[in-house]
Order: structure tokens, then sequence, then C-alpha cells
């Protein structure tokens, strides 16, 4: 069996598309799109998340504030720059790039933020929101690139078995909750384990859908999926400058479909944040302002 290889390129070019034309009409309508950042020390990886967001954003006529803090500053710094941004009227969505280093509390500067700038949908009062199944709010991108490269691909979601192997808050958990939904792209039967569930390749192997989402290199390999599953590597991990998927490259023997260990859900996070982000600023516009494609 040779499985369709799910290429998240094509997938955030059609969502950037539509990014592109909104941010048009946004322009024409006055208003400017602005992405915000705020990166704590200089961790490689986020380093390249945080460039690579604002390449992408400035690429679609998307503005940005690029906020440095550096390891040796205070929680207070952190908590400032957060408020900056809540009050800065050029900035319509923002994020803090996370891991920040030891000494920050991430979850503080969190709830901190304006949820209406959340891009990121992390924020409680988001998640809180996406838990209910409530829609006009800012859900966690990289669930949202998930979502995305199924429906893209054509793989049964409805009524059918996924598993999520990881309970972080920004994939494994939002996930369950989102494929959960009574929406279309959705209402699954999703069931979440991780690496304290004994015998969770069980679970994996009776899956429609299998989504890697725990950090742990190659943890999904072929004999704990079945033969023509769905296997998604949303779980990224850094090995010196190589980065590796939670899901074997040996998987494409058996599924069905399967994403490639670069080129996949982390392309479709990154257009989901600018289509967060265009959502955010024509929210700011008020009500009777022209939906957004």
């Amino acid at each position: 069996m040779s499985a369709i290889i799910m290429s998240g390129a094509p997938v955030a070019d059609a969502v950037l598309a539509s990014v592109g034309v909104a941010v048009e009409r946004l322009v024409k309508a006055g208003k400017t799109v602005g992405l915000g950042t705020i990166l704590v020390g200089d961790d490689p990886p986020s380093v390249h998340y945080v460039a690579r967001k604002h390449e992408v954003s400035e690429r679609f006529g998307i503005g940005s504030v690029d906020v440095r803090i550096p390891a040796t500053a205070k929680q207070e710094d952190l908590l400032q720059a957060v408020e900056q941004l809540n009050d800065d009227r050029a900035v319509d969505g923002f994020l803090i790039q996370n891991p920040v280093p030891p000494g920050f509390d991430y979850a503080e500067a969190l709830a901190r933020m304006d949820p209406a700038k959340d891009v990121d949908g992390l924020h409680p009062v988001n998640l809180g929101y996406l838990a209910l199944g409530e829609p006009g709010h800012p859900r966690p991108n990289t669930p949202l690139g998930v979502q995305a490269l199924l429906q893209y691909y054509g793989v049964p979601v409805e009524g059918r078995s996924v598993v999520i192997v990881g309970r972080g808050p920004t994939l494994g958990r939002p996930l369950a909750l989102l494929l959960s939904l009574k929406e279309p792209g959705a209402n699954a039967a999703v069931t979440v384990v991780h690496t304290g569930v004994k015998d969770w390749a069980e679970y994996t192997r009776r899956a429609d859908i299998v989504v890697g989402a725990a950090g742990v290199p190659n943890m999904i390999t072929p004999d704990v999926v079945a033969a023509g599953s769905c296997v998604v590597g949303g779980g990224l991990t850094w090995e010196g400058k190589k980065v590796l998927s939670d899901v074997d490259e040996r998987c494409a023997e058996v599924a069905g479909w399967v994403t490639p260990r670069l080129g996949g859900v982390g392309v479709t996070t990154v257009a989901m944040l600018l289509r967060n982000t265009v959502a955010a600023a024509e929210v700011s516009l008020g009500p009777g302002s022209p939906p957004l494609p």
C-alpha cells in the first residue's frame, strides 16, 4: 500500500489566498491588519518560528510588531509587553511564543491577553468557547490546521474513530474538542491517550485516524496503526537542526493517508494563524462590516 502524502502546502496556499483577498478588502475599508509577537529569550526553534510567522504575514500585507524580551528580564517585563500589545490599535492580534525561559510564567501572561486579540486561540476564555462549541471566537491554530488537512484530502471524519496520542493544551486537548463538535469536518468519536496509558497502541490500532501529538519522535510506527488509516504527525521535536515528527515515515507503507515529516501540519498552522489575525481585524470593524472569505 502506498499512502496519499498529505502535504500542507496546497492547504496553506488556499487559506492564504483567502487571507490576501480579505486583507485587500479591509484596506479598501480603511483598515490595516497587524500581527504582533512576543518572544522571550533566544531559543533557536522559537526564533525560527517567529521569523517565519512575520515573513509570511508581511508577504500578504499584514503588518508586524515583533517584541523581543531578553531571558534575563523579569516576569513584569513580559506582562508589560502584553499590556502594550493589548492597547496597540495597530495590532489586531498577537501571540506569546511558547515555551518561555525558566523564571517566566506563560500561563499568567496568556491570561492577561485580551481574548479578542488571542490569535493562537489558547486564552482560557477562547478554549472555553471551543469546549462549548461557540463559533466566532479564535480557535487554536494547529488543531485547525489538522482539521483543514483532513478536509482537503477527503479523509472521512464524521462518525469515525479518532485517536489522539498526546493531551497538551496547544494540540491534543483542543483538537479532541474540535473534532468532537457537531460541525462540518468534525462530529467524530474521539479518544485521547498518552504515554501514561498502558497499551496505548491498542487504541491506535483500531482507529480510522491517528494523530501524534505527544512530541515524541517516531513514536507512531507502522505496527501501531491500522491498514488504510489516516496518520497525522502533529507533534514536532527539534534534534539539533533537524525536525522530527511523532510519526515514523515508514507509516506510509501501511496507512491510506499520512503527513510528511516536513511540510505537513506546521505549514497549515501558520496559515491558520494569519486567518485568525484577519478575522480579528474584521471583528474590530464592528457589526455591519462585509463578511470575509
